[in-house]
């Protein structure tokens, strides 16, 4: 694969075929603990915050492709790292009008760990900062036209144009929260999406950079955080055996216990 773009300071990783689940793949199970990546300097404990991603998947050819983009060298959280468009929940997430509501299932999940508002605000927190950082917008048009309030220049060419957040599409398939030590800390839900539900004209931000395709079997040799790594797993088990959307499932929560790093459910 093409290795453009990529900060001459990151840490490139061997081509892993997690993707195809082979046996010198290590596989998780719930309540294993689950690898971290190492940092030099331990800072003071930090809340975790509210976060979304969302992961935009394509099928070309026989193997799929997911949306990724590389973080500023100068971010303190994760710099030099390809990661799925996200951040976190803004306090106006929560009033934005929507187009079409959460699915009940993917609702059920969020709510397992925050409240209805919340969890509302999470999804569009994760269409938000895909069209923030990617220019991609996963929406549908308003019934009634755009709606009259303004609601920030993070939603110019979007609620205006008269498309809300199409909530419905997303599949929630994981949660994580960063371990303690960490310059930043997320309570982070990572959903799902087809690209083709998505529309709009891929451009960089001040977010992330060199936004790109990249083959589910060739993504991790990028430089990654070990959360997209792990997540990436999930998103090939996903593809190969799609989960009935009609059905309740759960999801893999990666999270800290007694300074241990596992991998659990909920």
């Amino acid at each position: 694969m093409s290795r453009r773009s990529i900060p001459a300071d990151a840490v490139v990783r061997g081509t892993d075929k997690g993707y195809d689940h082979s046996p010198s793949t290590p596989v998780l199970k719930p309540g294993s603990e689950r690898p971290v990546e190492k940092i030099d300097q331990k800072y003071p404990y930090l809340r975790p915050r509210d976060a979304a991603t969302l992961i935009l998947v394509r099928q070309q050819g026989d193997v799929p492709e997911v949306l990724l983009g590389c973080r500023d060298a100068k971010h303190a959280f994760m710099p030099n790292r390809y990661v799925f468009p996200g951040g976190r929940v803004d306090p106006d997430d929560a009033r934005v009008p929507v187009a079409t509501p959460l699915d009940r299932f993917v609702d059920e999940r969020l709510r397992k760990a925050a409240t209805a508002q919340r969890a509302r605000a999470l999804a569009v927190a994760a269409v938000r900062e895909t069209f923030e950082e990617t220019g991609l917008m996963l929406a549908q048009p308003f019934k009634d036209g755009p709606p009259k309030q303004d609601y920030g220049e993070h939603w110019r060419g979007f609620l205006d144009k008269g498309f809300g957040p199409a909530l419905d599409r997303l599949d929630l398939i994981a949660r994580a929260v960063t371990p303690p030590g960490r310059p930043r800390r997320f309570n982070a839900r990572f959903f799902m999406a087809r690209a083709e539900d998505a529309t709009g004209e891929i451009r960089h931000s001040s977010e992330l950079g060199d936004i790109r395709w990249v083959r589910l079997d060739e993504a991790r040799e990028l430089p990654l955080p070990t959360i997209t790594g792990l997540i990436l797993g999930e998103i090939g088990r996903l593809v190969k055996e799609p989960p009935n959307r009609a059905a309740q499932r759960r999801i893999p929560l990666f999270t800290t216990v007694h300074r241990k790093h596992l991998m659990l459910e909920e």
